[in-house]
């Protein structure tokens, strides 16, 4: 006789503990083997055969997950916005719940343990990218990939990105409950054959070779995190000071290297809320330090064109004696934080949106800026991305296609206080260093910045809330992964399979009598 299920009620408490399991595995905590165990969770409570039940504890694990990873936006943005969003999101994996049910309806799948676990892992993803998409161009952020910076698997971002590695953590965490469904049947066969999978997938990426050698010589840089003195939404109340600040961490450097002595200063996201070309005293301040240092800035800063009413977050390359040569202005604005959509629907919910005065306007051009180098003798691509773009696989994808030698991640997180925000970063700028094959660098105005090899490694850090500078050598890389070179194919084709798979499972279950399914597999 089969063991019995859990009830109804235990099923509650497993996938909430699943989706809470799960979170431990994202920094700050960082727990990376708990995302597998947390999943298989979710896939142990959802054993009845009913997508209205499954969808609710798809909603129980998304909650309990989403709402202790994000508390940074009540930081930023308040109560209900981070709650509205925690719910947004836990929506999808209730999609998730009801689409596993469908597609475990067909009998070939409900029949083998080992046919479920390849459509349980392909349907988490699908899920993954269309969260990733929609609405407002999606939120990314909690994808399982990203918690796997420190794992063995991260290497097998540089084959299939985050797509993959999310497909493995999901499939390992089928596996897992797959095992403790033989257990309970007394199962060894099954029990040692899904353990020993489950430990091949995770140790499979120490076959894979992570290069981090200069492939076009070297670039020693310089990060400035400058700091402000609150943390919170009126950390910028002061733009000359914050300005100030790192200008002086920008002085500190050079006292410390010489003029000349680093090939490019990297400010971060908002280094200067003041406009340059706005203010005459700023520009000459900034130039007075790109030509003490005797090397082009990347300068953060904030553009109001005078043919609209929004603005433009942008970095501009500033030469010595020159200004700016090159601009990058960010692609994707975070919405109802960076511009208001839908702005009279949402104002009855949060007054924060009126913080928002002026809506950030979307740049069009690619994160690539073409920097000369007279010590190399030629033109150098830094590849650059500002903030929650990092998040996005296209956005960093399409400046490595375009040329990017390395990565620069330029983000502001004093609005986020001392929340797990600015680590949770730092791991998708690790993922992202080893999925293109790129040395990176984070800076930040408060921190965490970091210096991140290739292969995912940080070699240098800042603490938050202190005013540091980073001085490192980059290896400036032009070889392409199979992650890049693939382009966005491998989330297009699972969302397709995952698609086909609900399909097959709706019609199938039309020949099956429901009293003759299982509630799932042994």
């Amino acid at each position: 006789m089969q063991p019995r299920d859990p009830s109804r009620w235990w099923s509650a408490v497993l996938a909430a503990l699943g989706g809470g399991l799960t979170w431990t595995a994202f920094p700050d905590l960082g727990w990376w083997f708990a995302a597998a165990p947390g999943v298989g969770l979710l896939f142990w409570a959802m054993r009845r055969d009913s997508a209205r039940w499954n969808a609710l504890l798809g909603l129980l694990w998304g909650l309990a997950f989403f709402l202790p990873l994000i508390t940074w936006a009540d930081d930023a943005v308040g109560l209900v916005p981070w709650i509205a969003l925690s719910v947004a999101e836990a929506g999808f994996v209730a999609l998730f719940g009801a689409a596993w049910s469908w597609a475990r309806r067909g009998e070939a799948v409900w029949r083998s343990a080992w046919l479920q676990v390849p459509v349980f892992a392909v349907l988490w993803v699908a899920i993954e990218e269309a969260r990733s998409a929609v609405p407002f161009g999606g939120f990314p952020w909690g994808r399982l990939a990203f918690s796997q910076s420190d794992a063995p698997l991260i290497a097998l971002a540089s084959i299939g990105g985050a797509p993959l590695v999310s497909l493995l953590v999901a499939g390992v965490g089928a596996l897992l409950a797959l095992t403790w469904s033989g257990a309970r049947g007394f199962a060894l066969g099954a029990v040692l054959t899904r353990v020993g999978a489950a430990v091949a997938v995770v140790l499979i990426g120490f076959l894979v070779p992570l290069p981090t050698q200069a492939e076009n010589d070297s670039l020693r840089v310089a990060a400035i995190q400058g700091n402000v003195e609150h943390p919170g939404l009126d950390a910028f109340d002061q733009r000359r000071e914050v300005l100030d600040n790192h200008l002086e961490g920008t002085a500190a450097v050079t006292a410390a290297v010489g003029s000349g002595g680093v090939d490019l200063v990297l400010w971060p996201e908002n280094g200067t809320d003041i406009d340059p070309a706005a203010d005459p005293s700023v520009w000459a301040d900034i130039d007075a330090a790109a030509q003490a240092a005797g090397a082009p800035m990347l300068i953060g800063t904030v553009e109001y064109p005078e043919d609209s009413d929004g603005r433009y977050n942008t970095a501009l390359l500033w030469e010595p004696g020159e200004g700016p040569v090159a601009r990058y202005s960010k692609q994707h604005p975070a919405p109802f934080a960076e511009y208001i959509p839908i702005r009279d629907l949402v104002r009855p919910f949060s007054s924060a949106v009126d913080l928002v005065t002026r809506d950030m306007i979307a740049g069009t051009e690619p994160g690539v800026l073409p920097m000369r180098s007279d010590r190399l003798g030629r033109t150098v691509t830094i590849g650059d991305v500002i903030c929650f773009e990092v998040a996005y696989d296209a956005l960093v994808r399409e400046s490595v296609t375009e040329g990017a030698e390395f990565l620069v991640v330029q983000t502001n997180n004093a609005s986020f206080g001392w929340s797990a925000e600015s680590t949770q970063q730092l791991a998708m700028s690790r993922f992202r260093a080893v999925e293109h094959g790129r040395a990176t660098v984070q800076v930040s105005t408060v921190g965490v910045s970091a210096v991140i090899a290739p292969n995912g490694a940080v070699s240098e850090a800042t603490d938050l809330f202190t005013a540091d500078q980073l001085v490192a050598t980059l290896p400036l890389r032009e070889s392409l992964t199979l992650a890049t070179r693939m382009g966005p194919w491998p989330g297009w084709v699972v969302s397709g399979l995952g698609l086909v798979m609900v399909g097959a499972g709706m019609a199938g279950a039309r020949r099956v009598r429901r009293a003759d399914r299982p509630e799932g597999a042994r």
